[in-house]
Formats: structure tokens, sequence, C-alpha cells
């Protein structure tokens, strides 16, 4: 699956057709779903298929096919060089944080056996404790989000209505 995602990465980088690129973006996307599922976090591999393989290549190619000249493609222009060598640096700072982090494991953590029951209870169906959280801790930011969500809507449907 990480392979499948950094290749279709990288085609989306050297692909001119933008249409394709987008195709790539979406089997990048879905290989990182595929990455969620295999750590057993099926409500994010849930999220990253609706929201980034759904939502955004569809936003993404009905901006490509209202653009003019899609058929000029990807064109290559003076900020190629500093962007690769930006994306060069943090891509170095994130190895750097992957390898020196001491990343400490479930199964070497000084837990009683009350706690460790329960921690591997929430790993076991991560979907309803998110679900559990959601609709009882944290219900107040939830509805929150959802109005600023449903303003942001109606913003965008004013802003774009014919006059």
């Amino acid at each position: 699956m990480a392979t499948i995602s950094i290749v279709a990465a990288l085609a989306v980088i050297h692909v001119r057709d933008l249409f394709r690129a987008a195709l790539f973006l979406v089997v990048s996307f879905v290989a990182v779903a595929g990455l969620f599922v295999m750590l057993s976090a099926e409500f994010l591999a849930a999220v990253q298929v609706l929201i980034y393989a759904g939502a955004i290549p569809i936003l993404i190619i009905f901006a490509i096919m209202l653009s003019p000249n899609v058929q000029q493609g990807n064109t290559y222009n003076r900020l190629m060089l500093p962007a690769l060598i930006v994306a060069s640096g943090v891509l170095a700072v994130l190895i750097f944080a992957i390898v020196k982090t001491k990343w400490n494991l479930l199964e070497y953590a000084h837990l009683s056996l009350a706690t460790r029951l329960k921690v591997e209870e929430v790993f076991a169906d991560t979907t309803s404790s998110i679900g559990d959280l959601l609709l009882r801790n944290w219900v107040l930011p939830f509805e929150m989000a959802s109005i600023l969500l449903l303003a942001a809507l109606i913003g965008a449907l004013v802003l774009v209505r014919e006059r």
C-alpha cells in the first residue's frame, strides 16, 4: 500500500495531463486509506475514502474542467527548484523526527490490568469508541462544527448566486 501510494504521488507530479494527475491523486488517497485499514483504524479509512478520495478529487476535476487551457497541462516554471528544496527540507525533518522519536509501544507500557483491558477494548473497535465520544463527551463542539460548516455553505451559496 505504501509503495502504491508513493508511486501514485510521484505520478501526480510527473504527469503533464491535469486530469490524469487528479486520478493518480485518487489512487494515492485510496492507498493511504488501505494503510489505515491495515492499522485497524477503520474510521479514519472511511473518512479518507469519503473526503480525500471522494469529495476533494471531484472538486479538483470540476476546477480543471472549468479552467481555460486545460490541454496545456502542467507547465514548468521558475518555482520548481525552490519547491523541490523546501520539499526536501520537510522530508529531511520528518525522517529525522521519525528516527529520533522514542516510540512507546503498548506492549512495553507499564499499565494496570484494568487500564490495559480498557485500552484494548477501545482499540478493538475504534469506530464505535469515536462515535461514543463524539455524541456523549464532545457533543457541543461537534454540533458547533456542524453549524460552522452550515454557515460556510450558506455563505458560499450567497456569494455565487446570480443577482
